[in-house]
């Protein structure tokens, strides 16, 4: 079967891979100004070096955060081993030149909030934050400047972890709710499909059981097959009032109801009915719900069994509700085809609220369906 997808749910899909891509971290890299600044002023020793040392703490900062964002590679040891290299950079760099060299290591927490998780996260954090401050304290001898650059350190991974976190949890949710969607769906069309099969397999074998009445009655009593023939028109509109029902959700089987359409369906086609109701009044969720099992049971019956009488047996339990409908026709649904599928869609049914159907063969022959229902609490 096709699955549903939401109009949109394709658009939607791809705007989380542009929110939280590798491209969303190049702009941090403007925290490296104020060392290429050096550089450009030549305010550094050996600034070659220097300038070969950024380069690589570059390359080494966009390949890891791009890295990222693939599911397998950022666990994988080579993102690891980039981003211990990208500190192997870092250190050497902000211990020679200091200043504004030290602000380094916020880019360097960056790349470490998107790849690591967790406890690994944290403590990789403690020691780059502290790492920062000391470094910042030794070289400059600015508690303020050493504060800054440890807490900018520390918060830009934690920060960076947080965010993707969102963005993860964010999308799990949208993929939560377009499943929620699609069962929805798929649950309203079982339900459509199996009040459609319910409602028109009763209705129209009762409509071809007294079409072949008025055959057989036209010439011999026209007013008996006048009458039948009005059954069928009756039949007829309630089919269709009960289908706009269904089709709507509002649709509740009647027992009572259920049980005079029996009767006058089996009646309808020769066979016997003897109907046996005790116990007190039923709740109205239970009455539609074996409403459904006698208007099932006896479209087989009608359709598959060539039984001449059925019995209808209604009993309460302390615990439970049984209804038994026996006929003693041919037996069980493998010499009955067309039977399977209603009496599985009333199965699903009954489980609904928690009952069970069993069908079985008859003490004496024929066909026995067993539904049971828990009494409400």
């Amino acid at each position: 079967m096709r699955r549903f997808r939401w109009p949109g749910a394709d658009a939607e899909a791809h705007k989380l891979p542009e929110l939280t891509s590798g491209r969303a971290f190049l702009p941090w890299l403007m925290l490296t100004a104020g060392a290429v600044a050096d550089l450009v002023r030549v305010d550094v020793p050996l600034p070659w070096l220097a300038g070969a040392g950024l380069l690589t703490f570059v390359a080494l900062y966009v390949t890891v955060t791009f890295r990222a964002f693939g599911s397998r590679r950022r666990t994988h040891r080579t993102t690891l081993g980039l981003l211990a290299a990208q500190a192997v950079v870092t250190y050497p760099l902000a211990l020679g030149y200091g200043g504004s060299w030290i602000q380094l290591f916020m880019p360097l927490a960056l790349a470490c909030g998107t790849v690591l998780r967790g406890q690994h996260l944290v403590l990789a954090l403690i020691v780059l934050g502290g790492s920062a401050g000391v470094i910042s304290g030794e070289r400059d001898h600015d508690p303020l400047a050493a504060m800054i650059n440890g807490y900018g350190t520390f918060v830009s991974g934690l920060v960076t972890a947080a965010i993707l976190g969102l963005a993860a949890t964010t999308a799990e949710l949208r993929r939560t709710r377009e499943e929620l969607a699609r069962s929805a769906v798929d649950q309203e069309r079982l339900r459509f499909a199996r009040d459609l099969h319910d409602l028109l397999g009763h209705s129209m074998s009762v409509i071809v059981v007294k079409a072949e009445a008025v055959r057989r009655l036209a010439e011999r009593d026209p007013a008996r097959a006048a009458a039948q023939a009005s059954d069928i028109e009756t039949v007829g509109r309630q089919a269709l009032t009960e289908i706009r029902e269904a089709v709507s959700g509002y649709r509740e089987s009647s027992l009572a109801t259920e049980l005079d359409r029996a009767r006058s369906a089996l009646t309808a086609a020769g066979m016997s009915a003897d109907v046996q109701l005790s116990g007190p009044p039923l709740d109205p969720e239970s009455e539609a719900v074996l409403g459904w099992v006698v208007r099932e049971a006896t479209t087989n019956v009608v359709r598959h069994s060539g039984a001449t009488r059925v019995d209808i047996v209604m009993a309460h339990t302390p615990r439970q509700i049984r209804l038994e409908i026996t006929d003693d026709g041919t037996g069980p649904p493998s010499s009955r085809p067309a039977a399977g599928s209603g009496l599985k869609g009333l199965a699903e049914r009954l489980a609904l609220v928690g009952g069970s159907l069993v069908t079985q063969a008859g003490p004496q022959g024929g066909f026995r369906v067993v539904a049971e229902l828990p009494k409400p609490t």
